[in-house]
């Protein structure tokens, strides 16, 4: 079966086409993702619980892949610890031909099925641990091998991928199966797949972190404090939350270093 994510574009003669008509047609095709990544929902539920259910009891989240899925992935765990203020070691992003592949193509690296379980057990991977393998064409052999290994050693499987009935999606415990067709040019799945991959990340994350209470309300109650915007909205946040003056609210927030243990040490203080 041909993959879907290899199919020919709709569109043709590109490079004769007018600039306003590329980029209208770019974005006629960018619509379709989230409905794409609706349909997409009962299984990203189901993920998520499973990984929430490991995390609660000590369990870290990895993210493998090879190119634009790898990237992915390494910017979705890098964004935890600064959002929700959770350890760098929770959430993992590991890429094939390792951290030289974020910027530039390690040529042949995906191909190699072995890699990405040597990858893992340099993290000490173990059974209470739950690995996404994230892979556009389902095909990615670094992908594959690593949830492979993963599942004889008891470890929870996900993917995310944009072809059905995958060799990934097969191996996986919990597939996400995002197919949002041809792409724009062909074979590039950096655009609707990376945009879907994208997408989905965020899904799981988020809910995730909520789901472990790093979210209070709406509020990114544990957010790191690195940086001049986001004290300042951690001092918003703190008086809108306690209903005092903006200077009481930064002390506060400087004495306790976040927005949570601010609020906690005030009402602590105060029998609210």
């Amino acid at each position: 079966m041909s993959a879907v994510t290899e199919s020919s574009s709709q569109y043709d003669d590109l490079e004769k086409m007018p600039l306003n008509d590329l980029l209208v047609n770019i974005n006629k095709e960018d619509k379709t993702v989230p409905l794409a990544v609706e349909k997409a929902i009962p299984q990203i539920e189901t993920l998520v619980e499973a990984i929430v259910e490991r995390m609660k009891k000590g369990g870290r989240l990895f993210y493998i892949g090879a190119g634009t899925s790898g990237r992915l992935g390494i910017l979705d765990a890098s964004e935890c610890p600064p959002t929700y203020g959770v350890e760098h070691g929770l959430v993992i992003g590991l890429i094939a031909g390792g951290d030289t592949a974020i910027r530039k193509a390690v040529e042949f690296a995906e191909d190699d099925p072995h890699q990405a379980w040597k990858d893992l057990q340099a993290h000490a991977i173990r059974d209470v641990d739950s690995v996404i393998g994230i892979a556009a064409s389902g095909r990615t052999p670094y992908v594959i091998g690593g949830l492979e290994a993963c599942n004889k050693e008891g470890v929870l499987t996900g993917c995310i991928t944009c072809n059905p009935g995958s060799a990934l999606a097969k191996e996986a415990r919990y597939p996400v199966e995002v197919v949002v067709g041809p792409e724009f040019v062909t074979g590039s799945t950096r655009m609707k797949s990376g945009t879907a991959q994208k997408l989905v990340l965020n899904m799981i994350s988020t809910s995730v972190m909520i789901q472990l209470g790093r979210v209070k309300g709406n509020k990114m109650v544990d957010m790191q404090l690195s940086n001049t915007k986001l004290v300042n909205r951690g001092i918003r946040m703190v008086r809108e939350e306690l209903n005092i003056s903006t200077e009481e609210a930064a002390q506060l927030l400087e004495e306790h270093g976040s927005v949570r243990k601010a609020v906690q040490q005030y009402r602590a203080k105060n029998n609210e």
